[in-house]
């Protein structure tokens, strides 16, 4: 088995606590793990896979990290902090709103929320026109080139640090429950795929059904899961071969499209807000919690559930006021 190495970023484990008061409006023995509380560089799930990736920066001996996402990229923010306290540049490109099919929104995105945060830790950001993610993928590239052309060593990552190193944070991640009675069912908001890969590949096999909620419309992203945790197997002694029919994964709550918040998901971020004091995003676990509410109320999830709090609280600072009335 490939071992990986690691810096440490992160505060782990992070919490894992029973919702008293939702578990009362649900009906489910209803639970959070809290990685928004990983403690680096404002929360959020991104920092397991970069205390893996920045160890391989190290030992690649690269001088620039250049990735790709959104304007308010919960990665990024979290790649920029962890790659400036290892002196190592962070180069972005960016569009407010990249799309497979077509524009989710033609609005600019505020300078705030992870923007912001993206100025304070560092980060060298190349904003773009919205386009295609291969586009903006593209744009990337070419920026890595460039930099490479001009004499830096240069690693590139692809979005949201979706990689074998990625996946085996989640896997792992999944150990900080061993102690736990099993849950029933683990939900989640699911995007670049790393998180659901390594709930997967932990979980596979057991009573645990390991749901994903969808930000993201693309249908295909099923088989770039596949493939993303097949290419994690490979490199384990016993490797297991995964195709997008074992990822469980719901599209219904997306909303108008990705990074553009649903009235469901704002309903969701209140109700957590105002029975449990936690605060979820409006682009990623309000959308997954809308999802979970839902779902329960049908009665397609039951017993011991677990929410899995992947962060991106910095997202709320982008909303204004009337969001919330």
């Amino acid at each position: 088995m490939t071992v990986f190495r690691k810096v440490p970023l992160c505060q782990l484990p992070t919490p894992l606590h029973r919702l008293p008061n939702l578990s009362a409006i649900t009906g489910l023995d209803l639970w959070i793990k809290r990685d928004d509380l990983t403690g680096f560089a404002g929360g959020g799930n991104k920092g397991r896979k970069i205390e893996f990736l920045i160890a391989a920066a190290q030992d690649a001996g690269a001088e620039v990290l250049v990735t790709y996402g959104s304007t308010h990229s919960n990665f990024i923010r979290q790649l920029a902090a962890a790659a400036a306290m290892h002196g190592i540049r962070c180069v972005a490109s960016t569009m407010a709103h990249p799309y497979e099919f077509e524009p989710a929104s033609t609005e600019k995105e505020p300078d705030t929320g992870n923007r912001l945060l993206d100025e304070i830790f560092g980060a060298e950001i190349h904003e773009h026109p919205d386009g295609t993610w291969d586009e903006l993928e593209a744009l990337a590239l070419t920026t890595a080139e460039r930099l490479r052309a001009a004499g830096s060593k240069v690693m590139f990552i692809p979005v949201g640090g979706s990689s074998p190193q990625g996946v085996h944070a989640f896997a792992l991640a999944a150990h900080e429950l061993a102690e736990e009675t099993p849950f029933d069912t683990i939900v989640f908001a699911s995007s670049s795929g790393s998180t659901h890969a390594g709930l997967l590949s932990a979980f596979h096999g057991t009573k645990t059904r390991i749901l994903g909620i969808a930000c993201d419309p693309e249908p295909e992203i099923g088989e770039e899961f596949a493939r993303l945790l097949n290419s994690y197997e490979a490199l384990l002694e016993n490797p297991r071969q995964f195709t997008k029919e074992d990822f469980d994964l719901n599209f219904e709550f997306v909303g108008p499209g990705y990074g553009v918040p649903s009235e469901a998901g704002l309903a969701a971020i209140s109700l957590m807000a105002r029975r449990e004091g936690i605060l979820l995003d409006p682009i990623y676990t309000g959308k997954a919690f809308a999802g979970l509410l839902e779902l329960a109320q049908r009665g397609e999830l039951k017993g011991r559930v677990l929410f899995w709090h992947t962060g991106g609280v910095p997202g709320l600072f982008t909303l204004p006021l009337a969001a919330f009335r």
